[in-house]
């Protein structure tokens, strides 16, 4: 009885939803985009290269003569300037050595004397008749031979006051110090084991400093026949400007040119050895580290430009998506060139008056109608953004 009473209310409640009129399928709204207008934009187009930084001069501060070091006179890391104090060897056994060779040479003035004198009274011994030739000669040698040891003396003498300069170290180029790799106490040879003298220390110029990269041959190429880059380094013929960034900067804030190319094209890569030169007065840029180098490929031109999110492939064809006069999205196949910034330059397939779809490209079907929510500030709002 309760299954039969169910039947019948379930054929109820079908014939009165029958009976109901349909409701008419709800229409969505046009999907909303933001567009733009392509921007007439000055450029450079530029190369870029990766680049090895490079100290201008790099010295190995080494002993010239052996003994114990006995003192230091820098913080490991500072900047230490040419003439500079940086290390004291033990100066004692050079001081006996240069006293020596001064009483050496004192002994030889007074031999040279003696022997001066000598050959003076055998002058006029000799205009008498009262000395033989061969005294006389034996007393002229003996003249010349004490001035050859007073020259020997005086020779000895000055290698020794050099040698107790050595063993004052100081730094031979203005820059910035590594670490030092003996202290005191320690005792450093001439030659060490690998036929070096003892290493003290490193020094590296910090201001200007080189980037070296490489260029391929038609880039170099053309750099050369621009006039931008000389016949060689010293050589008049103008100048490469250039930009570098270090890995963690944007738009290549530091300034600079190259000065030097090599003599030769690498025969195995087609590339040739560019070096530039750049100021680093706040030592942000160290000797080693790697950049980006870019050198500009062509004077400042005009060209359009439009966000590089608004460009899309399609089967390797880039275009980007318009809104026309009649609010439909049209698809419009456009030739690009480099990117800059944010920015992508079109050369081609593009009007300053075009509204180029930039948000809601998901959205934006081929023929599909849309409606603008962000109109651009230079130009006409298509219809669709009027309704």
């Amino acid at each position: 009885m309760k299954a039969s009473l169910l039947f019948f209310s379930t054929l109820i409640v079908a014939a009165l939803a029958a009976c109901s009129p349909q409701q008419a399928p709800q229409q969505l709204p046009p999907p909303k985009v933001t567009v733009t207008h392509p921007q007439t934009m000055t450029v450079t187009n530029w190369d870029e290269y990766p680049g090895h930084l490079e100290a201008v001069e790099m010295v190995e501060v080494r002993p010239r003569v052996h003994g114990q070091i006995e003192s230091i006179h820098f913080q490991d890391g500072a900047e230490v300037k040419a003439g500079d104090l940086l290390f004291v060897i033990d100066p004692r056994p050079y001081q006996a050595d240069l006293d020596r060779a001064c009483a050496e040479r004192q002994r030889a003035e007074t031999h040279l004397e003696l022997a001066k004198n000598d050959l003076k009274r055998a002058e006029s011994l000799r205009s008498t008749k009262a000395i033989s030739e061969e005294e006389y000669d034996s007393r002229s040698k003996a003249a010349h031979e004490a001035d050859a040891a007073l020259a020997a003396a005086r020779a000895a003498e000055a290698s020794a006051k050099l040698n107790l300069d050595y063993t004052r170290i100081t730094a031979p180029i203005s820059g910035k110090i590594g670490r030092r790799y003996v202290t005191a106490g320690n005792l450093v040879q001439l030659q060490g084991s690998g036929g070096a003298a003892t290493m003290l220390a490193t020094i590296v110029s910090m201001d200007p400093i080189y980037c070296n990269f490489d260029a391929d041959e038609a880039a170099f190429l053309k750099y050369r026949s621009s006039g931008s880059v000389g016949n060689g380094l010293g050589q008049k013929g103008g100048s490469l400007a250039c930009e570098l960034a270090l890995v963690n900067e944007q738009n290549h804030p530091h300034k600079g040119r190259v000065d030097f190319f090599d003599n030769k094209v690498n025969e195995k890569t087609g590339t040739i050895r560019l070096r530039a030169v750049f100021p680093n007065t706040d030592r942000s840029m160290v000797s080693g580290m790697f950049a980006t180098v870019r050198v500009p490929a062509g004077p400042p031109v005009q060209a359009l430009a439009v966000p590089a999110v608004a460009i899309g492939s399609d089967q390797g064809t880039k275009l980007v998506m318009i809104v026309n006069k009649d609010g439909v999205v049209e698809p419009r196949p456009v030739e690009v060139d480099r990117q800059h910034g944010a920015m992508r330059i079109v050369t081609k397939g593009l009007t300053p008056q075009d509204h180029v779809i930039v948000n809601g490209l998901m959205m934006a079907r081929p023929g599909a109608r849309v409606q603008i929510v962000d109109t651009p500030t230079n130009g006409n709002t298509p219809a669709a953004a009027q309704r």
